[in-house]
């Protein structure tokens, strides 16, 4: 017995069975189950799911029908695996979160964001959706292969028309065997129109499209979750190679509640992340205490949309925290692209890495495949049914001995042998005379059949045209998914947003002149300069803003998108922004609060911002105190800004920062103060100090006054002084003459109860233009040239019209085009300049503007 047992055991290679028996397995797992098909973008088990329900009839014009038939018809005749791996792909296919273009239409609990899974099979119901019926339109026109199925009592398609590209369009993943795929979804409208510019290039200029092209059409990702992807280098590296990784973060907002508390709103999160298991770990990290400052954690979401509401403590820096969980948790996310799919190659499929331009141009491949197929299957079909007709026709043509040959015939095979032998028909022409109605003879009936006759024959020629030009048959693809676009495309959902590593992205932002508004409560905005037009002396201005009760608008400034933007605080740090990175609003909307934008300090708040363009040797910061201090410091010293800021000067605790400019040690300085006084003196007498310093005295002050502008006498000819209530006039510079610095300078505007306290103070020339922004947020554009020239003791004439308790809150200076110097003479004369003037303004010679 125990030889008998021995005799059964086979002696084999360990090492060559486990590699044959590895290997195919591999290789049923790359090419049958894991990997789509770059053509339609499906995997096997997902083609298999809508082939069932495109033969159940379960089309979106049918009612829903039971998950657990799909379920059972896919896997009795086409997938011979577990339901719940059919199951589950068809719940995915049905979810809005997780395709950006569902195709399946489901009802019922088909899970949601938060993780949770789909209700049972038994429960759910489903049907396809309107644009799944793109991806199968024309399959039973020999379109494209089928298969036996695994007992080989049916036949299944080896891949679907799909009529637009899936693949990109819905995106996949799926790791296989030594090999991963991760294609993120795509917007409909920009890669069908990648597609069609793929298309044109070959029809109209017989050449290849270049990725470059492409790129400009295809921006990115679509998510259907939204949010925001950080810079386009990611993109560009996926696009270029086929591999990349993009950053993609959540969008929030930072609300600032009554009780002067923080809030942090999210309402979009990024690809795939689980928000359930996001709150958690938010609560984690704060239980941890990884994270300081959260005192309260809220989901609030509903059908509206997606709010996860993250309280503040009330010193707590809003900024610092969501840095901090962005860092942590998955509210920025890193999506790692790998569009890895299977291509056919000699009748077998091959795992490939493609780009942008080959996963479009295998699509394109495909289509034309398949409208040709369908085009020789309509063309067979044409001259089948005309080849019947003309049979027809020529039996209505000799309808008298068709009927006796009938009538006489014994049978009908002896009928059709006698037609075929009288009119020379073919058998079939022969049967379909013998199977005509008596109906048939009437004149209108004869008439319907020359009609359809002569519709076949142009349909054939058009066919015909198709199948022999290459270029027609691509207008044909061109047209037709242009139609799918048109039907179903939609805008993008995820934006692109700024990278503050990517470089790539800032040249793709134009360079053009910009105005920057900041109130008095920290609300920050960009505006284009045509907002406002220049008005007569005395107007009424226009509404420059939706201003909050008890605020106005504190800093108004000209530059150019492309300049920095220098912040600096009363605690006397400094911050630094791009002026593209402030987001653009209409010339009354409020404007984005600066701690959304900057991590400001609990209690910190901006006194003085400037723009600058770039940071070079030679030049300097010169900054005014409000007690009189002034500071010179090499600008190069603050090349290297810190997102958490970074000193800029020491202050007395009773002093703050007041203006700051750039300037180049050759400048005379004018401070002038509230009550009226002035002090001119040169630059070269203020000592160079480093970053963290106090600075020396600039202006020696009366008891109660404070200096409220500071001044270069190479920004205009002109002092510009205007009062609280709206007075105000011109004084030449030249009254002015040099002191020593920390003396009392001498009187520059007469103070009464008309005129009210001095505002602000700046130096123009007759060509500039002015703009004054009241409490209420009116703003006023004037021309100096209509402000009197008036001597240093005198009070002025009246510059805006004020309504009671209004009283001016700013002004700035703006000046234009035609008056910028040109760049030969500031290679000639760096000294006394345009240029000078303009980096003591900090604009760019080409920026257009000059302002405060």
């Amino acid at each position: 017995m125990e030889d008998n047992i021995f005799d059964k055991v086979h002696e084999v290679d360990l090492e060559k069975t486990m590699k044959e028996s590895y290997i195919e397995y591999a290789m049923s797992v790359i090419a049958s189950r894991a990997l789509p098909d770059v053509r339609d973008g499906l995997k096997p088990v997902q083609r298999r799911v809508l082939y069932s329900m495109i033969e159940l009839n379960n089309g979106p014009d049918k009612p829903h029908r039971k998950c657990a038939r799909i379920v059972g018809d896919t896997m009795g005749k086409y997938h011979p695996h577990g339901d719940s791996s059919i199951y589950g792909a068809l719940v995915n296919m049905a979810q809005d979160w997780s395709f950006r273009y569902p195709l399946v239409d489901g009802h019922g609990n088909f899970g949601s964001v938060d993780g949770d899974g789909a209700a049972a099979m038994r429960y759910t119901e489903a049907r396809l959706s309107k644009i799944s019926m793109e991806m199968l339109a024309d399959i039973n026109k020999d379109t494209v292969d089928f298969q036996p199925n695994f007992d080989e009592t049916e036949r299944e398609p080896v891949v679907l028309p799909s009529r637009f590209p899936n693949l990109l369009v819905n995106g996949t993943s799926g790791i296989a065997v030594g090999m991963a795929t991760n294609i993120p979804p795509h917007n409909l409208r920009e890669i069908i129109g990648a597609v069609v510019k793929i298309i044109d290039n070959i029809v109209e200029e017989q050449r290849d499209t270049t990725i470059e092209e492409l790129l400009e059409i295809v921006k990115g990702p679509d998510f259907p979750t939204g949010a925001t992807i950080l810079g386009k280098r990611g993109i560009e590296e996926a696009y270029r190679t086929g591999r990349g990784k993009i950053r993609v973060r959540a969008v929030t907002n930072i609300e600032t509640l009554p009780n002067g508390k923080s809030r942090i709103v999210v309402t979009e999160l990024p690809y795939l992340v689980n928000k359930a298991r996001l709150v958690e770990k938010i609560a984690e990290l704060v239980r941890d205490k990884k994270i300081d400052g959260i005192t309260d954690l809220n989901d609030h979401s509903s059908r509206e949309g997606m709010r996860i509401c993250i309280d503040l403590r009330k010193d707590a820096n809003a900024n610092v925290v969501l840095n901090q969980l962005y860092k942590h948790t998955q509210l920025q996310d890193t999506f790692g692209v790998i569009m890895l799919c299977v291509v056919p190659k000699g009748g077998s499929l091959e795992p490939k890495v493609l780009n942008l331009k080959q996963l479009l141009e295998a699509y394109l491949a495909h289509q034309e495949d398949v409208v040709t197929r369908r085009t020789k299957y309509d063309l067979n079909k044409a001259q089948e049914r005309a080849h019947i007709l003309e049979g027809l026709l020529k039996a209505l043509d000799n309808i008298d001995e068709v009927i006796r040959i009938i009538r006489g015939a014994r049978n009908v095979q002896i009928a059709k042998q006698e037609l075929i032998d009288r009119f020379e028909l073919t058998d079939v022409q022969a049967q379909a005379i013998v199977d005509m109605r008596l109906r048939a003879l009437t004149g209108l009936e004869r008439e319907k059949l020359e009609a359809e006759y002569a519709e076949l024959e142009e349909k054939i020629r058009r066919f015909q045209a198709i199948l022999a030009d290459r270029n027609l048959l691509l207008r044909v693809v061109r047209e037709e998914i242009l139609l799918i676009s048109d039907k179903y495309g939609d805008e993008r959902r995820t934006a692109i947003g700024y990278d503050v590593y990517d470089i790539s992205t800032e040249d793709l932002i134009p360079k053009e002149n910009t105005v920057i508004t900041m109130t008095k409560l920290g609300y920050i905005k960009r505006m284009t300069v045509d907002n406002f037009r220049s008005q007569n002396r005395g107007g009424r201005g226009i509404k420059g803003m939706q201003t909050l009760e008890d605020d106005y608008i504190e800093e108004l400034l000209m530059t150019t998108t492309h300049h920095y933007l220098m912040f600096f605080t009363n605690t006397g740090r400094v911050y630094r922004l791009k002026a593209y990175e402030i987001p653009e609003a209409s010339r009354t909307a409020r404007g984005t609060a600066i701690v959304n934008l900057l991590q400001l300090m609990p209690g910190e708040r901006i006194t003085a911002v400037i723009p600058i363009s770039k940071f070079e040797e030679g030049h300097y910061l010169m900054m005014a105190t409000r007690k009189g201090l002034v500071k010179k410091t090499p600008i190069t010293e603050y090349v290297n800004v810190r997102k958490t800021g970074l000193a800029a000067i020491v202050l007395r605790d009773d002093d703050e920062l007041i203006e700051v400019k750039a300037t180049d040690n050759k400048k005379n300085i004018f401070l002038v103060t509230k009550d009226g006084m002035c002090i001119r003196f040169k630059e070269s007498d203020v000592r160079s100090t480093g970053r963290v310093s106090m600075g020396v005295r600039g202006m020696n002050l009366a008891d109660g006054d404070e200096v409220v502008s500071m001044q270069l006498n190479t920004q205009g000819y002109y002092l510009l002084v205007v009062s609280e209530n709206g007075m105000g006039k011109r004084t030449s510079i030249s009254e002015f003459s040099c002191q020593n610095r920390g003396g009392k300078g001498v009187k520059c505007y007469k103070i009464t109860e008309k005129t009210g306290n001095v505002i602000g103070a700046k130096a123009v020339n007759e060509e500039n233009e002015i703009m004054m922004i009241t409490t209420e947020g009116v703003i006023i554009r004037l021309q100096c040239a209509d402000i009197s020239i008036l001597g240093r003791i005198t009070s002025g004439v009246k510059l805006i019209n004020l309504k009671e308790g209004v009283t001016v809150a700013s002004v700035a200076k703006v000046r234009e085009k035609e008056e910028e110097a040109s760049e030969d003479k500031l290679a000639e004369d760096p000294g006394e300049s345009a240029e000078e003037e303009m980096i003591s303004k900090e604009v760019q010679p080409d920026s257009g503007t000059e302002e405060e």
